[in-house]
């Protein structure tokens, strides 16, 4: 049994969830659940990021105090759990004591890489991050266009990056920080070969809006965002006591962030930076997933575009808003959704699919009764070939992959029923023996199905009863009811 820590990015609470969020939350998710069903004990975190200057600009908008819109939405974040059939361990928002609390302990060990200094600079409100010439596009932030930088002047304090360059080079080179996929290996080695600079951790409290972590022993300061939220991931583990989780998960465990591309360099060189100035373990790995866009656009408040998983979950269900966002977007690039795509995958993959062979093979088994089985069949559920592909897609979170082959098994067997044509057979041994071949299979794919779609198994186990030395099968409402 190993120790596994995973955790998604903590989302600023602006404003409401969108499928962008969901994609990640089942993402880990589903490394949780195979972590769990493989015997290790896992810690799944995930959380809200409420001191930024974003979360203060749309309080403003929306007319209320900073405190009850951050506590709002964080509400409706926290109800994703539900909503996605979520398994996380635990949920931190920046705005709670211990996380107040860690994050001004971070400071402190950081603190002989922190100084004073007067700076300029263009400031991407959206990122929450000050832009150099390298960072920007025709004048503008690139995963923010059409939004002006603003040009700030003022006294700040800045952390040393540039003084752990040829340490983080070497650690990313090495996969002693594994970064996933290679792409995005790729481009935060270029990124650090082109030269690290230092980087501003606080604001003033004025430009702050009065809201965020107060800088330790500097009170006209509030911590940069970014340098606050990064250390949820160990306060949430009891940083700095170095005892219990912390020391179970973080200093003794295997650590996986789930992120989004376009907060690779927050994670994989200031957060490992922030850590070696700290004395702490660096996280081991970190899966970088692409962005969905909609209908080939880029999800934007402004284009209305946003898509509500909430409303997706009510119409369609949650197996099959997750399965969706497994099978149909790219895990390591970007991905399209559209109420059109996911209509056609839904029937065609959940309805006709996995619904269709689990109904036809579950009526053709009730009318047996009780079937006994022998040792050889027990075992042969245990025993199936060609598993390890599954193993290898999940360590390399193809999740689109792994589905694409459990969905080939399914194809088999449907045409292995085409074939056989089990309601044709009159004799009851015959019909016994090929019913409980297909139930294996499909025992099989349920196994494999589990971190996937945790409902949907839940109602096929229903239909699929096995006992010591025996099976019963139970015809069931429609899984997956055509739309």
């Amino acid at each position: 049994m190993k120790n596994f820590f995973v955790s998604t990015a903590i989302p600023y609470v602006n404003s409401k969830p969108h499928i962008g969020f969901a994609l990640e939350a089942i993402q880990a998710d589903v490394i949780a659940r195979y972590r769990r069903f493989a015997g290790d004990s896992v810690f799944y975190l995930s959380g809200t990021d409420e001191n930024s200057l974003k979360n203060v600009l749309s309080a403003k908008e929306a007319g209320m105090s900073v405190s009850d819109f951050v506590t709002k939405n964080a509400e409706v974040f926290k109800s994703l759990k539900a909503a996605l059939n979520l398994s996380w361990d635990d949920f931190i928002r920046t705005t709670e004591e211990r996380h107040v609390f860690g994050a001004q302990k971070l400071w402190e060990a950081c603190k002989d890489d922190i100084y004073e200094k007067e700076y300029k600079g263009l400031y991407c409100v959206g990122c929450e991050e000050f832009k150099t010439s390298k960072d920007i596009i025709n004048g503008e932030c690139p995963e923010h266009p059409n939004k002006k930088l603003e040009e700030v002047q003022e006294k700040n304090y800045f952390f040393k990056l540039s003084k752990y360059q040829d340490k983080l080079e070497k650690i990313i080179s090495s996969d002693e920080l594994k970064i996933v996929p290679e792409r995005r290996k790729n481009e935060i080695l270029n990124f650090i070969k082109n030269g690290l600079e230092d980087f501003s951790v606080s604001r003033s409290r004025e430009r702050a809006g009065e809201w965020g972590i107060p800088v330790p022993s500097d009170e006209s300061q509030i911590m940069y965002v970014w340098f606050d939220a990064l250390s949820n991931y160990i306060n949430t583990l009891g940083y700095p006591d170095l005892g219990g989780n912390f020391e179970k998960f973080w200093n003794n465990g295997e650590t996986l962030h789930v992120i989004g591309k376009g907060i690779n360099r927050f994670h994989t060189v200031y957060w490992p930076a922030m850590l070696l100035s700290a004395g702490l373990p660096l996280p081991k790995k970190v899966f970088v997933h692409g962005y969905i866009t909609v209908d080939g656009q880029k999800i934007s408040k402004s284009l209305g575009n946003v898509v509500d998983p909430f409303e997706l979950v009510r119409k369609y269900g949650t197996d099959a808003l997750r399965y969706y966002l497994l099978r149909e977007i790219s895990s390591y690039e970007d991905g399209d959704f559209s109420i059109e795509k996911f209509e056609t995958r839904y029937n065609a993959d959940l309805a006709n699919g996995i619904g269709n062979l689990v109904a036809r093979v579950s009526a053709l088994g009730e009318k047996l009764g009780k079937i006994n089985l022998d040792s050889e069949k027990l075992s042969a559920i245990e025993n199936q070939t060609n598993l390890e592909r599954y193993d290898i897609w999940i360590e390399n979170f193809e999740f689109d992959k792994y589905l694409t082959g459990v969905w080939e098994d399914i194809s088999k067997v449907d045409g292995k029923i085409n074939l056989d044509k089990p309601w044709a057979i009159s004799d009851e041994s015959d019909l016994r023996d090929k019913i409980i071949d297909y139930s294996i299979s499909i025992a099989v794919i349920t196994k494999l199905l589990k971190p996937f779609l945790p409902e949907a198994v839940k109602k096929i186990e229903k239909c699929f009863i096995w006992s010591e030395g025996s099976l019963s099968l139970k015809k069931t409402e429609a899984i997956f009811p055509r739309l």
